[in-house]
């Protein structure tokens, strides 16, 4: 019975210990596999959530919620002036648009050095409205009303050159041909909050495509004018068509008839053939009816 006892005794032993090194040996291999993830964790590198473009956008175009998405970028990585929440990137309180500034390709994150500030000018592309165009005209300071003209500004413009008078000749003519057309940009400025006076050597004015052919044409056959339209003045200046003789106030003279001369009556003679020798003599007679 005593054998039977100390039997039972050392095999449970021998089961205590194996168990014991079983246990050891499984934590062990957790200890080993823990060491390795935060190993491996260690060399990851941690990322944030930017805004980055979904297509390729250039210069000029608005950036709408529906061109940007979220991704992960390396932190450590990270460039200066990303957006990391919608509302960095569009302000709840500001509707204005963000203008492209520079050309950006698709998962490139948004940058502040490449977008506008909501609603800020970043040229004249921006204020040409839809199917219009913009179009200079070279001025000096009397042309160019002094340097009183602005962007934003409302202009007449008056062509003077070569064309018909009203004495039906031909002459110097000052005619109106295109009233109240904006000014995008003066010189190479754009911004319409300028204050300072500038004599500018060119005014671009937003055209139709129409009326680009004809103030090309214009500039090219004569001179250009800028008259400048007050604010709030919605009136349509009527057609003027002026020459030296209207300014000078010489009124066309009225064409004089000139009378036919009467018709010259010759008078009939008749004559009767005589032969008088080797000669032939015609006599005068009078004229029968």
């Amino acid at each position: 019975m005593r054998s039977v006892f100390g039997l039972v005794l050392v095999i449970g032993l021998g089961l205590a210990g194996f168990a014991v090194y079983m246990v050891k040996g499984y934590f062990d291999q957790q200890t080993v596999a823990l060491n390795r993830e935060r190993a491996a964790a260690a060399t990851v590198t941690p990322t944030v959530d930017v805004y980055a473009v979904t297509r390729v956008i250039a210069y000029g175009e608005i950036l709408t919620k529906e061109d940007v998405q979220i991704i992960k970028y390396a932190e450590p990585f990270l460039p200066e002036g990303v957006f990391r929440t919608e509302e960095e990137l569009f302000p709840a309180n500001n509707d204005a648009p963000r203008y492209v500034v520079r050309q950006m390709e698709v998962n490139e994150p948004v940058l502040a050095i490449k977008v506008s500030a909501p609603g800020e000018d970043i040229g004249i592309t921006t204020k040409i409205a839809r199917g219009m165009r913009a179009f200079a005209i070279r001025v000096d300071v009397a042309s160019g009303v002094s340097g009183f003209l602005r962007p934003n500004d409302r202009v007449d413009v008056y062509w003077t050159g070569q064309g018909p008078t009203t004495q039906g000749g031909t002459g110097d003519v000052t005619k109106l041909i295109e009233t109240a057309l904006k000014i995008v940009a003066v010189d190479q400025i754009s911004d319409a909050g300028l204050s300072a006076a500038l004599v500018a050597r060119t005014v671009t004015v937003e055209v139709t495509p129409q009326q680009v052919a004809s103030l090309a044409q214009a500039q090219s056959t004569g001179a250009l004018s800028l008259s400048l339209v007050g604010n709030g003045d919605d009136t349509v200046a009527e057609a003027t068509d002026v020459d030296r003789a209207t300014l000078l106030g010489i009124e066309e003279a009225a064409p004089v008839a000139i009378e036919a001369p009467a018709p010259v009556i010759e008078e009939k003679v008749c004559t009767v053939r005589t032969r008088r020798g080797a000669e032939v003599v015609e006599i005068p007679i009078p004229c029968s009816n």
